[in-house]
């Protein structure tokens, strides 16, 4: 039970910590504009994060059982993984890098799962394709619903999404601004900022809901699968009556998890206090550093990223905010001029982006390893 509560503990210091970039990423824009303070961003993206972290459960169901074989999940495993996140995370915050915590994640549980199973790569479900049949009516026999293909596993789900999600940004962010700027072109400056500083206001609130749908399921699918794990190794089997509702089954094959409402709220309320404590660092490299925002520019980024986010969240791809966000900032600041862009900046950001997953996997991979040689793993 120590260790499974330490898991839990572990899993809401990532979301802490999570809060320091990704949560930072969605509000960037409306705090470098000026359109809300700090204290303001944080208290409408709390609201948001909750909001949008109980109108689903599709990316929490391909964190938490998804990507590996549970079989060889255990709360030391997650723990190992947990804490090689949390060691990345903090390493680029400290740098002020928006690196992506949703792969920080998934790097550090894949590399200790493969480590539990002694090197086994199996365990991994890098492709995952399960064909639907189609739905007929019992009575006519008609069709329903047409048969289709589920395409799932790393590849689908995080890798692809991974190369594919920033270049949509990109181009999605250069093109709401271009357009932007030609509606606009006769408007004067001052009617701009006063009308899209209330407009941020909107595209902000969705961005936030939006990274909720998202990025705060994340920690909820791995606190899930570790419960889940606890369960089936009957480790809550003498609980008592105060305790029940840390049991939780298995989901069945092709089921979405359910997540108990006390998870999610916990979860975002966590994140929402990181953001408080150390976001001011990530709200500086992207919305001072690396282009300068005005609100007509925040609200381009922010449609963009949110709409991007939006469709990775209804297909259960565990995007990362950074990456988007970031990129439609790029776009847009393209789109007023290409040197308006700090690619330094960017280029730092890039190598961040690459290095999560190989660093966090090894990192997760070597922890299991160390506890199994100093007998407190098997």
């Amino acid at each position: 039970m120590i260790l499974i509560f330490g898991v839990i503990l572990v899993a809401l210091v990532f979301e802490y910590v999570n809060g320091f970039n990704d949560t930072a990423n969605s509000i960037a824009t409306v705090v470098a504009t000026k359109v809300l303070s700090p204290t303001q961003a944080v208290i409408m993206a709390a609201v948001c994060n909750l909001v949008g972290a109980l109108a689903g459960t599709a990316v929490a169901s391909t964190i938490g059982q998804g990507l590996v074989d549970v079989a060889y999940v255990s709360s030391a495993t997650i723990l190992c993984g947990l804490v090689g996140a949390v060691m990345w995370n903090l390493t680029t915050w400290s740098f002020g890098l928006p690196s992506s915590s949703s792969h920080a994640l998934i790097g550090g549980v894949v590399g200790s799962t493969l480590a539990a199973a002694h090197g086994d790569w199996t365990v991994v479900k890098f492709t995952h394709v399960t064909t639907v049949p189609a739905l007929l009516d019992p009575v006519t026999q008609t069709v329903l619903e047409s048969a289709s293909v589920q395409k799932g596993g790393l590849l689908y789900k995080v890798v692809l999404p991974m190369f594919t999600s920033p270049i949509c940004g990109l181009v999605l962010g250069f093109v709401c601004m271009g357009l932007l700027y030609y509606f606009l072109r006769h408007w004067r400056p001052l009617w701009v900022n006063r009308i899209f500083g209330k407009l941020q206001l909107v595209s902000s609130a969705v961005m936030g809901f939006s990274h909720g749908l998202n990025d705060a399921q994340k920690t909820m699918g791995i606190i899930t699968l570790s419960l889940m794990a606890a369960t089936k190794a009957g480790a809550f089997e003498a609980l008592p009556d105060s305790l029940t509702f840390l049991r939780t089954p298995e989901a069945q094959p092709g089921e979405q998890l359910e997540i108990a409402i006390w998870i999610k709220v916990v979860c975002a309320l966590t994140m929402a206090a990181g953001t408080m404590a150390g976001g001011w660092r990530i709200i500086k490299t992207l919305g001072h550093k690396m282009v300068r925002l005005q609100p007509v520019h925040g609200f381009a980024a922010e449609t963009a990223a949110a709409m991007i986010i939006q469709v990775a969240s209804r297909w259960g791809m565990p995007l990362s905010t950074t990456h988007v966000i970031s990129s439609a900032i790029m776009g847009v600041g393209a789109a007023k001029r290409f040197t308006a862009v700090k690619w330094f900046i960017v280029e730092r950001m890039v190598w961040a982006w690459i290095l999560t997953i190989p660093v966090t996997a090894t990192l997760g991979y070597t922890f299991v390893r160390l506890c199994r040689t100093v007998g407190w793993l098997p």
